[in-house]
């Protein structure tokens, strides 16, 4: 991604795609929903988001089933995916980000902070996830990811629809 406002390609990109948005965060706490609706003319196409920060919020908010989070946890593939998709499913969206990971400065069950998971729901129910480290104190894990996330996102789109994705 070549711009210095990721949002502002992803926003642009749904635009010219006709398709929607939702968000489901937790270590960002919003921070991924607040850089999509500084961008003029997101409300076109993204619908809302989540903040699901305590884990049982992840199942009551989020749609992360609670066996997944007893077998896998929180900061895990499987809830990335879980909270992707059950945001996305809840909202209607065409598209759903996911961000979970232990922001630090403590360690969490046996993660280390910078650990996230980003979860990404598709168009036709394909869901995926990614893992990232990124160093730093919380504030830059937590930009780390917001960034992460809108690139993937970008990516995605980009892959989708090549002619609609446009760099700025």
């Amino acid at each position: 991604m070549t711009s210095s406002d990721p949002a502002a390609e992803v926003i642009a990109a749904l635009a010219a795609s006709g398709q929607s948005l939702a968000t489901a965060e937790s270590l960002t706490g919003g921070m991924i929903g607040a850089a999509l609706t500084a961008v003029p003319g997101a409300s076109a196409v993204y619908l809302g988001g989540v903040v699901a920060y305590a884990t049982p919020q992840k199942t009551r908010l989020a749609g992360v089933p609670s066996e997944v989070l007893d077998a896998h946890g929180p900061v895990s593939a499987q809830a990335a995916v879980a909270m992707a998709n059950g945001v996305r499913i809840e909202t209607g969206a065409d598209w759903a980000i996911a961000a979970t990971g232990v922001a630090g400065p403590d360690p969490q069950d046996g993660h280390q902070p910078g650990e996230v998971w980003l979860g990404l729901a598709e168009p036709g129910g394909v869901v995926r996830a990614t893992r990232h480290h990124f160093a730093g104190d919380r504030a830059a894990v937590r930009t780390a990811t917001t960034t992460a996330a809108l690139e993937l996102l970008f990516g995605a789109l980009e892959r989708e629809s090549p002619h609609s994705a446009t760099r700025s």
